[in-house]
């Protein structure tokens, strides 16, 4: 499905399951002001069509014990693609990187990293991240306060 395909009812639909994707099809159909069945079946072009692409539970970080946020920007050795892949490979294999972006600037990749404290964070930078294959610098920032967390995607005038 391409932009041009999502109609102003997939919008509606797309916005209500970003605030909450536990409700029923006949109470999303309510808020978007549908039948339930052209809902349920508008909702299943979406997920076929890899708009939508899961379902998942919001949680605080915090409350389960990873109290550190990071961003590590990296720089590699080398840039051919069989390298970058390689390090992609490696970083998509580690459960305390949340997200991880190749970037255009002054570095590579961008890293956003969680750990329980500084201490365990030290020890996944130095000992893991540092280690990696092809890695030439590192420089990491550390989250002081989240602002504005990732919460839902804009989709007013799409």
């Amino acid at each position: 499905m391409s932009t041009s395909e999502i109609l102003p009812a997939d919008l509606r639909i797309l916005g209500q399951l970003q605030k909450s994707g536990r409700m029923t099809n006949q109470e999303l159909a309510e808020k978007v002001g549908m039948a339930a069945s052209p809902c349920w079946r508008r909702m299943k072009q979406l997920e076929e069509s890899g708009v939508i692409t899961g379902y998942q539970a919001n949680i605080d970080r915090k409350k389960i014990g990873l109290g550190l946020l990071a961003f590590i920007r990296v720089k590699i050795d080398s840039h051919s693609e069989e390298d970058a892949q390689r390090f992609e490979q490696q970083v998509g294999a580690l459960p305390s990187v949340i997200a991880c972006y190749a970037i255009a600037g002054d570095a590579d990749f961008l890293l956003q990293v969680v750990a329980k404290d500084l201490d365990s964070f030290s020890s996944f930078a130095m000992e893991v991240v540092r280690r990696l294959p092809g890695i030439k610098e590192m420089q990491t920032s550390f989250v002081l306060r989240e602002v504005k967390p990732l919460d839902a995607l804009p989709l007013d005038g799409l």
